[in-house]
């Protein structure tokens, strides 16, 4: 089975492990990954977990993070998930704030060079019509 986290799960998983680090209580991570599965998920995910209960899994999963990773807490879900049969599927790395900008400075207006296209056809068009009533002509 595969289950795919939609970016702003993972973007408030993120979050939520960037607080559980600050503060050292996890009880919120715990809430916020469960919330980012739908109850199909869960259920056939306890379906294949030998206790039956995502929330002790998740639980688990929360004791062997070592609490200073945000990445690890994804690599856990992955890895604990993987050994149940289940392809968890996330973005990676969100782009940051500043990689967006930049990424949108590299963005390039191809319309603005298609508008000069239509300008160089229709010029074009006009010559070629010019040329057409001038061999009629003669």
């Amino acid at each position: 089975m595969e289950i795919y986290l939609d970016k702003r799960a993972v973007r408030q998983i993120r979050l939520s492990a960037q607080d559980a680090i600050e503060e050292g209580d996890s009880e919120a991570l715990r809430e916020d990954i469960l919330e980012a599965f739908s109850e199909d998920q869960i259920e056939e995910i306890e379906r294949r977990l030998d206790n039956g209960d995502f929330f002790e899994f998740l639980t688990d999963l929360l004791d062997e993070w070592s609490g200073d990773d945000v990445d690890e807490v994804f690599e856990l879900l992955d890895a604990q998930l993987g050994d149940v049969g289940i392809d968890l599927k996330f973005e990676k790395r969100p782009v940051a704030a500043g990689d967006e900008e930049e990424a949108a400075d590299d963005v390039v207006d191809d319309d603005d060079d298609d508008d000069d296209d239509f300008d160089d056809d229709d010029e074009e068009e006009e010559s070629l019509e010019e040329e057409e009533e001038e061999i009629q002509g003669e």
